[in-house]
């Protein structure tokens, strides 16, 4: 996910998206520790992403 195409959405879309990501982030964090991640840069992107929308729910918010 790219910040550009997080631009042009509403505040309600960004909001949807973060709690998405958060429920991801939660799910990930639990694999993690019951040792079923396979991939752990997963959780990397995840936080990423979160940042990302984040910032543009603060681009919208002016």
């Amino acid at each position: 996910m790219k910040y550009s195409d997080l631009a042009g959405k509403s505040a309600a879309e960004l909001q949807a998206m973060l709690k998405e990501k958060k429920t991801e982030l939660f799910t990930l964090k639990i694999k993690q520790k019951m040792m079923q991640l396979q991939n752990s840069s997963e959780l990397k992107t995840a936080k990423k992403d979160i940042a990302r929308i984040n910032t543009a729910l603060t681009a919208v918010a002016k």
